[in-house]
C-alpha cells in the first residue's frame, strides 16, 4: 500500500463537482418554474369569471358553460363567431349530484346564475347548438366578453342514445 496517500489532494476536485452539480440543478429547477408560470392557464367557472372584485383580465383562462342556443351568431365571411354560456358547476362530483350533465346543462340554460359573452374566430363546430358543453381557452377583455382561442363542445344528448349493446355470443 501507499502510506504517502493524502487524503485531501482530491478534496478541492470533489468541491468543484459539487458546486457545478448543484449549479446545473438549481438552473433545471428554475427553468421548470419558469416554464410552468408562463404557461399556466387558471380553470374559471362562469361564476368565479363574473363575480365582483375577481381581476382576471389579459390572463389565460380556461371556462367552462352551456350554451345558451339563441345567442349563437355566425359571420362566415369574417369567421366570426359570438354565443353566450351559462354557469355550471366545475366539479363532477357535483354535477353528478345534480342528476349528470345533461340535466345539469339544461338546468342552466332554462335558468341561468351567471352568464358570460364569447367571441371566438374560426370556423363553426358542428356541435354548437343549444345546451351544449363549451370549454374555451382565451382571454378575458376589459370588456367582460370573454375571446376564446380554442373551442371544445360536448353534448352529451348526442350520445345518450347512441350507445351500441354488447353483442351476446
Amino acid at each position: 500500500m501507499n502510506e504517502n496517500f493524502d487524503a485531501g489532494v482530491g478534496a478541492p476536485n470533489r468541491w468543484k463537482f459539487i458546486i457545478g452539480g448543484l449549479l446545473i440543478a438549481a438552473a433545471v429547477v428554475y427553468l421548470i418554474y419558469s416554464s410552468t408560470a408562463a404557461s399556466a392557464q387558471y380553470f374559471l367557472t362562469v361564476q368565479e369569471v363574473s363575480a365582483p372584485g375577481v381581476n382576471v383580465q389579459n390572463r389565460d383562462l380556461r371556462i367552462s358553460g352551456a350554451v345558451i342556443g339563441d345567442t349563437i351568431a355566425y359571420d362566415p365571411q369574417t369567421l366570426t363567431l359570438s354565443f353566450t354560456v351559462a354557469h355550471i358547476p366545475g366539479d363532477n362530483d357535483e354535477i353528478e349530484e345534480q342528476g349528470g350533465l345533461a340535466f345539469v346543462l339544461h338546468n342552466a340554460v332554462e335558468s341561468p346564475s351567471a352568464i358570460l359573452q364569447v367571441v371566438y374566430n374560426g370556423p363553426k363546430p358542428d356541435l354548437l347548438e343549444n345546451e351544449a358543453q363549451a370549454i374555451m381557452t382565451g382571454r378575458l377583455g376589459d370588456d367582460g366578453v370573454f375571446y376564446a382561442d380554442e373551442l371544445l363542445l360536448k353534448c352529451p344528448t348526442k350520445y345518450e342514445e347512441a350507445v351500441p349493446e354488447q353483442a351476446e355470443g
